[in-house]
């Protein structure tokens, strides 16, 4: 009788053994492709993210681009996620307007509009006007503001809107002329170098000259 119940007693656990080893590996590979569906909608996401980033200076043209640091805040992915005075400001060709819109107090009020067009002087560009007469303006804080704000326009003009004759944030007009990837601006026919840049609030060409009122 002894025997009898041990070797029963061994077929029972080995019977439970058996079912519960089954029933473990069938938990494991629920829990395998639920990490592994978790896995792949994470990469999936991942994915979809960079190239959205990646997409932000697609539609951009001109020489100038290439200029353009390829990453970090100053490039267009990460211009793309910023209100454009806090994008030109991450821009390393863009350091004098940056200062200039400092002194203006535009930073808040470029910032915090909607929608804007922004034709965009590099250093170079202010590098073309005499130390002293630059100096002079950047002191006088209305004229700075005058001149600063005809560099802008209301609304986010993209290649095929940008040639004509628009209003800009001092009250006055500005002409764009050309078309497809080749425009200029102004008066001083400044020349877009980069063009279509996009920011948060704003669409920005960056010019190789300061436009005056």
């Amino acid at each position: 009788m002894k025997l009898n119940t041990i070797t029963r007693t061994g077929g029972v656990a080995a019977s439970l053994a058996l079912v519960l080893g089954l029933g473990l590996s069938a938990c494991g590979s629920d829990d395998d492709s639920k990490s592994d569906s978790k896995s792949g909608s994470g990469t999936s996401e991942t994915t979809s993210e960079e190239t959205e980033a990646t997409e932000a200076g697609a539609q951009t043209f001109g020489e100038g681009c290439k200029l353009i640091p390829a990453d970090g805040e100053g490039s267009f992915n990460g211009m793309a996620t910023a209100p454009v005075a806090s994008a030109a400001s991450a821009n390393p060709l863009l350091t004098t307007l940056v200062t200039a819109v400092g002194e203006a107090d535009l930073v808040d009020t470029l910032n915090g509009a909607d929608a804007l067009t922004v034709f965009a002087p590099t250093d170079d560009a202010f590098a073309k006007i005499p130390k002293a007469d630059l100096d002079a303006v950047l002191a006088d804080k209305a004229l700075l503001t005058k001149v600063l704000t005809h560099h802008v326009v209301a609304g986010q003009l993209s290649p095929d809107e940008v040639a004509g004759e628009h209003e800009t944030l001092a009250g006055d007009m500005i002409t764009v002329e050309g078309a497809d990837e080749e425009f200029t601006v102004g008066k001083e026919n400044a020349k877009v170098l980069c063009g279509n840049i996009p920011t948060a609030n704003a669409t920005v060409y960056v010019v190789d000259t300061v436009l005056m009122p």
